[in-house]
């Protein structure tokens, strides 16, 4: 009697976690579509305004590193080094020590980055050689690049210090404020794009000004919700304290093991730069597609997994460390799988309705709908990382998804050089395949060291979305034909698509449900051995 009734205590404590982990990553994702839907309305009023030339791909180019620098740390990568820390002093309970490390640390990172800023204005033209080393042999492009590329820089200082303020929120439950805050980056160059780039000559300059401004007014946002915690950071340079010096020496580690991906993308664009006029910008759209689903769920559950992580491993319980990591990959595949399936199928009708407009051609879409297949083809392989890392993060051990972070990025790098021959297609196929190599070879070792102990009915579990994602696939091929939205109008594509989205989404619910799956499958259970048989 007694068994059953722990076996009853620890099942309703799954279930009650599962639900704050639901509630705060469908919070977080919601703010995060928000964020994301905004920038599809920041990209299609560029691709209007701006259309695909050798300016606009001069700016994609330069927007690389703030838009890298926003991912990096914005959506979670600082996190991995910063929250692991702030959990320690938690559960000694002693803020008085906390605030004086959250003090060192923004004294000593604010310095570092004013200090790294500056000279990466000085180098510029030497950075935007190394992004886009096809640019120089256009002089005018290249001159172009460099100018947005400066005015643009600044915004590391702030975006960085952003997510530092985001960390501590984070780490204190709170997701709100640093989940809305991306959004103010899209709103500020809306806002420049209508507005303000067309009373000027240089209007690729305004946008560019507008990413700076979006930097001031993120980290503005952070600093309400601070001082209601009481933590908001005085400024204090202290590179000798012994919990900075570590936090610094975890810093980098963390944030390459998190960001190989966009780090190929980056490498994408280097290499793009020397193929058609207009791949760097093919790439960039299908890129921002790809994005979209993956920023919703894979951020959001990132965000929410990691803190969760940090304090089982504090707590030293493994069990539900586990449970944790098994619940979010059967989250992210449960919508990565057809997440990917769908972008595949509609990559033409999605981009035709987002971005087809006056300078944005129909050749444009085609060839932007070939990298979107192929990033998409990676998308669950995208999801799983972000869930994946934080396995290793969580107990401060970074060296790990660095290693293999370099194998990804060494493979990558490598067939993008073979795939040259297949054009921008080609090298986003190449980093769909690094990112694959990446997520099998984490949950490999998770696996073999024993912190991530599937449970019971995986295999069955994936044959299930398998099942629903190829009747949907075979649904949406043999009845929809994507050159149909090309002669349509505005309206007329946005409400097709909205219709195959839906069709599409309910079909694999059915699915899902024909195949037996069931809500208490995806709820988080404390322990491999009372995990709900499939």
């Amino acid at each position: 009697m007694i068994v059953k009734f722990k076996i009853a205590l620890t099942l309703s404590q799954g279930v009650v976690l599962s639900r704050q982990l639901f509630r705060s990553t469908a919070m977080v994702g919601g703010m995060t579509l928000i964020s994301r839907l905004l920038g599809f309305v920041r990209d299609m009023l560029i691709a209007r305004f701006f259309g695909v030339d050798s300016s606009t791909d001069a700016f994609f180019v330069a927007f690389k590193i703030p838009n890298f620098m926003r991912r990096l740390f914005a959506e979670g990568a600082f996190s991995h080094a910063f929250v692991p820390a702030i959990s320690e002093y938690q559960q000694r309970a002693d803020k008085q020590a906390l605030k004086q490390f959250l003090d060192k640390t923004a004294g000593s990172l604010s310095f570092a980055l004013v200090l790294l800023t500056a000279i990466m204005i000085i180098i510029a033209p030497m950075l935007m050689w190394l992004l886009a080393p096809g640019f120089t042999w256009q002089g005018e492009q290249h001159t172009l690049a460099v100018q947005l590329l400066r005015l643009m820089l600044p915004y590391l200082l702030f975006i960085v210090l952003v997510a530092y303020a985001g960390s501590i929120l984070n780490a204190h439950g709170q997701f709100f404020v640093p989940a809305l805050t991306p959004a103010l980056l899209n709103i500020s160059m809306i806002i420049a794009t209508v507005w303000f780039a067309p009373m000027t000559q240089q209007p690729l300059l305004v946008l560019a000004g507008s990413v700076l401004a979006a930097g001031i007014i993120q980290l503005l946002m952070q600093v309400p919700a601070l001082m209601k915690l009481g933590l908001m950071p005085c400024l204090r340079l202290d590179y000798q304290d012994v919990a900075v010096k570590r936090l610094i020496k975890q810093l980098l580690p963390a944030l390459f093991s998190v960001s190989v991906t966009q780090i190929n993308l980056l490498l994408d664009s280097l290499f793009a730069s020397f193929l058609a006029v207009g791949s760097v910008s093919w790439l960039y759209y299908s890129d921002r597609l790809v994005e979209f689903p993956l920023g919703i769920l894979g951020l959001a559950l990132a965000t929410v997994i990691l803190p969760i992580l940090a304090k089982h491993h504090a707590l030293n319980d493994p069990q539900q460390f586990s449970a944790s990591l098994d619940w979010g990959l059967r989250l992210v595949l449960l919508i990565g799988l057809p997440a990917s399936t769908g972008l595949i199928l509609l990559a033409k009708p999605l981009l035709s309705t987002l971005f087809q407009y006056h300078e944005f051609t129909v050749q444009d879409v085609h060839f932007s709908a070939q990298s979107l297949s192929a990033y998409a083809l990676g998308l669950p392989a995208y999801f799983m990382i972000k869930i994946l890392v934080p396995g290793f993060t969580a107990r401060q051990d970074l060296t790990t998804p660095v290693r293999y972070a370099i194998y990804a990025m060494v493979l990558s790098l490598c067939l993008n050089v073979l795939a040259i021959p297949f054009a921008h297609a080609g090298l986003a196929l190449a980093t769909s395949l690094g990112a694959l190599c990446n997520a099998l070879l984490l949950l490999n070792q998770l696996c073999q060291t024993k912190f991530f102990r599937p449970s019971r009915g995986w295999w069955l579990f994936i044959s299930r979305i398998s099942f629903a994602c190829f009747v949907m696939a075979v649904t949406v091929y043999l009845l929809v034909n994507p050159d149909w939205w090309n002669s349509w109008s505005a309206t007329m594509r946005a409400l097709h698509l909205l219709k195959w989205i839906t069709i599409s989404i309910v079909i694999y619910c059915l699915g899902l449900a024909i195949s037996g799956l069931r809500w208490r499958h995806l709820q988080l259970s404390p322990s491999k051995t009372h995990t709900p048989r499939l």
